[in-house]
């Protein structure tokens, strides 16, 4: 399943919609300014992944349904098989693997997480969300700005940081990277 930007920014203005919230709001609420939230709602901006679980918890609703327009179901345990999870697509960089997507509730957000190789010289996009985050290098070398900080990771190598701090990171040596991302969902 292939998400864009355009598809979560509609799912979340109607998510907004049915809990009876203005924009104003919500944006009051998660910390940031209108604009921004109207960014989000119209698509011109990816909403930060973190962000998801803290507007489904406003909207009364599932985070995953946010991310992907699927309502999760299971209530005592998830099981994803290998490569089998539900892909998210937000943007051409990054392709999301969901490793929880049918648990109904669920307070961490688990991810194979593939970022595409892309010339040494491109900015780092760097984002913040409430919460904390884990991620472990599964394949290939990650270039991770963390608070200011800049850390190299390797296969195997894990960064576990306060995801309030901006962060960002691209992948190394031309080649594509593959990590498990783990996000809580406050």
């Amino acid at each position: 399943m292939t998400n864009d930007r355009l598809a979560i920014a509609q799912r979340i203005a109607g998510a907004r919609d049915a809990a009876d919230l203005s924009v104003l709001e919500v944006a009051q609420r998660l910390g940031i300014d209108v604009e921004t939230y109207k960014a989000y709602e119209s698509g011109e901006k990816d909403v930060p992944l973190g962000d998801i679980p803290q507007l489904a918890a406003l909207f009364d609703t599932d985070p995953f349904a946010i991310f992907t327009g699927i309502n999760s179901h299971a209530g005592i345990f998830a099981l994803t098989r290998k490569g089998k999870g539900p892909v998210v697509e937000r943007n051409a960089n990054y392709h999301y693997e969901s490793l929880n997507a049918s648990f109904t509730g669920a307070k961490i957000l688990p991810y194979i997480v593939t970022l595409d190789a892309h010339p040494g010289n491109e900015r780092i996009n760097l984002n913040s969300h409430p919460g904390e985050e884990f991620d472990r290098v599964i394949e290939g070398r990650l270039e991770f700005l963390i608070g200011g900080h800049t850390v190299i990771l390797d296969e195997g190598d894990s960064v576990y940081f306060d995801s309030t701090k901006m962060h960002g990171m691209r992948a190394l040596d031309g080649k594509p990277a593959k990590f498990l991302a783990i996000i809580t969902a406050s």
